[in-house]
């Protein structure tokens, strides 16, 4: 049962926090369907697929399946409670526009991902226009299975994706460690607050699941993340997922053409 009071104390705080944890968010019957679906997207190779289809945006082929021609994906895009709770002034506010959905399933073993944050817009352009990450534990999370770090209050801090990357997975004075929930959880960040997937000292055997889902308010046109972008609105259209409540939710109008990353390293 979530704690509705609980939730409310952490919406009014989102503007300065940046963050809002959300244990059990999901009914159970959805969150079985979700595994299932994220197995199934994982050991068929569409995951693989949409990897490579953005790797090599530039002649190759869109992938057959995109995350929303999953059943269950596409309701946990437009899930009521979560577009409701998105549209409260502190967050999104009425008017916003569905971003991308990616689904994964990681060894507990893997590797984490350095210090970084997700917001879409160009580099001072400010953060007028909010985005947000819903990030949904389908299994939970324990402390075996690898830490979702934040640093509450980094989204007001107007710098690059990669400015604190340098620093790893290492800890960070004022970082909140999310390292235990029930199965069905949801943390929604700011997209531009700080974060790292911090691998844990003695993993679990089993899976890392999570699903994550990003939505921005209308009124800025949003660079895309995925060459095939306009495939995954179609889709959404396709299966009537908007409806006549949220007529924004798909509307392409919102986004930029895409722009493919620049990517360095050794």
């Amino acid at each position: 049962m979530v704690d509705v009071a609980a939730v409310d104390v952490q919406v009014r705080e989102f503007s300065e926090r940046g963050c809002l944890v959300l244990p059990g968010w999901l009914p159970p019957a959805l969150v079985e369907r979700l595994a299932g679906e994220v197995d199934y997207w994982v050991d068929a190779g569409w995951r693989q697929q949409s990897i490579d289809a953005c790797l090599r945006p530039v002649g190759a082929t869109a992938p057959k399946l995109v995350e929303l021609d999953l059943e269950a994906h596409g309701e946990l895009a437009v899930h009521p409670p979560l577009l409701d709770l998105l549209s409260r002034s502190e967050l999104l506010g009425r008017s916003f526009v569905f971003h991308h959905l990616h689904s994964d399933r990681r060894p507990c073993a893997g590797a984490g991902k350095s210090w970084h944050h997700d917001y879409e817009q160009p580099a001072g352009s400010g953060r007028r226009h909010p985005m947000v990450h819903a990030l949904h534990y389908i299994h939970g999370l324990r402390p075996g299975m690898g830490a979702l770090v934040v640093l509450p209050g980094s989204h007001r801090e107007h710098l690059g994706k990669q400015a604190r990357g340098h620093l790893g997975t290492d800890e960070i004075p004022g970082e909140a460690l999310i390292d235990d929930l029930p199965p069905g959880s949801t943390v929604v960040l700011h997209s531009a607050l700080f974060h790292t997937r911090r691998p844990p000292a003695v993993p679990e055997a089993g899976p890392r699941y999570m699903i994550d889902a990003s939505y921005c308010r209308t009124g800025a046109l949003w660079p895309p993340v995925k060459p095939y972008w306009r495939q995954v609105l179609d889709v959404a259209h396709r299966r009537g997922l908007a409806r006549e409540r949220w007529p924004e939710l798909f509307a392409e109008r919102h986004f930029t053409e895409y722009v493919p990353a620049v990517r360095t390293g050794a």
